[in-house]
């Protein structure tokens, strides 16, 4: 029985559960969903402090809570997942298949590195904290975070009556990437023994060179850098996702 962490969005055959970046949401995959459903059962997930403005979670802020979360939605399909996870979505998602194995069948991991030490939150905090709890209409949203990442953000906020809400907290979000700041996950990393796809974007976020480090030090790892595409790779350049994508799940299905 899947758990209410988890929205189903069709398909059949092997679970693939859909992990979001850092601000964002299980409702942002929605151009994703016709040809994902063709390979298997789909399903999308909310992180924790990303399900509502106010809504709290009662835990500190850190990756073992956002893992152990994870854990508990995949855990009640009752059979391993291959996790498709963008940016934060993608961290967890290996940190999830290092800790445990039988919970996961495969890994997609698009644009996130292990070692974001010594880099901080402070450039853009201010514009963080400067953004309005509700935009009253769409185009306020497109105009702030740009046509690509706007219409994104658009799919995750709160729809209310009067416009588009944020759904989360600034401030557990600056919490969030801080942490990021001072330590390192290439432990995880290398107990990871799932099959992975590492997708980097062009125009990455990530440190230089991390990404295809992992491919070299994965056990089964397999990389791709997608030219000129921002770090929504799989919405900035769909057609050169989809193209890597879909023939690595359909191993899976």
């Amino acid at each position: 029985m899947p758990s209410d962490l988890l929205v189903g969005r069709g398909g059949a055959g092997a679970p693939i559960v859909l992990v979001h970046g850092l601000m964002g949401r299980g409702t942002t995959w929605s151009r994703q969903l016709p040809w994902l459903t063709g390979l298997g059962e789909v399903y999308t997930y909310d992180a924790p402090w990303h399900r509502g403005r106010d809504v709290e979670d009662p835990h500190p802020v850190s990756t073992e809570r956002f893992v152990d979360d994870l854990a508990d939605a995949v855990a009640a399909l009752g059979r391993p997942a291959t996790l498709v996870g963008h940016s934060m979505g993608g961290l967890h998602s290996w940190c999830l298949a290092a800790a445990r194995p039988d919970l996961v069948t495969a890994l997609v991991v698009e644009d996130m590195a292990p070692d974001f030490r010594g880099r901080t939150t402070g450039p853009w905090e201010p514009w963080l904290h400067a953004l309005p709890a509700e935009f009253g209409s769409e185009q306020q949203v497109l105009d702030e975070f740009g046509p690509v990442a706007g219409r994104y953000f658009v799919e995750a906020f709160d729809r209310t009556d009067t416009g588009w809400r944020l759904h989360g907290r600034p401030e557990r979000w600056i919490e969030i990437a801080a942490q990021w700041g001072e330590r390192d996950y290439w432990q995880q990393w290398q107990e990871v023994r799932a099959p992975t796809l590492l997708v980097e974007a062009g125009n990455s976020v990530t440190p230089p060179g991390q990404m295809d480090r992992m491919r070299t030090t994965g056990a089964q790892a397999t990389y791709l850098r997608v030219p000129g595409a921002g770090h929504l790779v799989h919405d900035d350049a769909p057609r050169e996702y989809r193209d890597a994508v879909e023939p690595f799940l359909a191993q899976f299905s």
